[in-house]
């Protein structure tokens, strides 16, 4: 069985949408792109090269892999592990495929996933994908959350628990908190929610 396991910029108000750049995604108005920039420093770029230099593979929704295979093929010292990986790719369209070792994820795409989740191999690393990552938790396919949430409110954008997010209890597995105010949280699904009374 393979983990699924979601890695995303978030905002403190939830928004996950262009952290990387103005031009990331500009869908719905959205005028914040590159958001995370001010906020990256050295330790958190140690963090991602540690998460992203190991074994894995990619679960991508189309616009993310055609935005990681527009850039990454082309900086293979900085992302060996990410180059390496198989990329499955989630998309109802048609998708040019240009990076090595791309994969169609073909008819009922929750289904595929289930699949592919229930096969021997690396873990399944999702990065940006907004749209896979809603399908994700309403079926409720997601391992692993591991977020790097910024001191930013952003009002609007695409959120990471959108509509169509099912309760769900996660335990955090691993937390720091960086001088630039930048949270590293990572957690794993728990069960179910559970309540009480004061």
């Amino acid at each position: 069985m393979r983990k699924i396991i979601v890695l995303s910029f978030i905002t403190l108000d939830g928004i996950m949408q262009a952290p990387g750049g103005p031009a990331e995604d500009t869908s719905g108005g959205f005028r914040y792109g590159g958001w995370t920039v001010p906020y990256f420093d050295e330790f958190l770029g140690k963090v991602m090269d540690e998460q992203m230099n190991k074994p894995f593979d990619l679960l991508l929704g189309r616009k993310t892999y055609e935005l990681f295979a527009s850039y990454w093929p082309h900086h293979k010292d900085e992302g060996p592990g990410i180059n390496q990986a198989t990329k499955y790719v989630a998309s109802h369209g048609a998708v040019q495929f240009t990076w090595d070792k791309s994969v169609l994820l073909q008819g009922d795409v929750v289904e595929a996933i289930r699949k592919l989740k229930a096969q021997d191999g690396p873990e399944l690393q999702v990065h940006g994908s907004g749209n896979l990552v809603q399908t994700l938790l309403k079926h409720d396919l997601v391992d692993e959350l591991w977020l790097k949430i910024f001191p930013v409110t952003l009002g609007s954008g695409k959120r990471l628990f959108a509509e169509g997010t099912i309760p769900a209890a996660f335990k955090l597995i691993d937390g720091k908190v960086l001088t630039s105010g930048v949270i590293i949280a990572n957690y794993e699904r728990a069960g179910e929610v559970k309540t009480g009374s004061f």
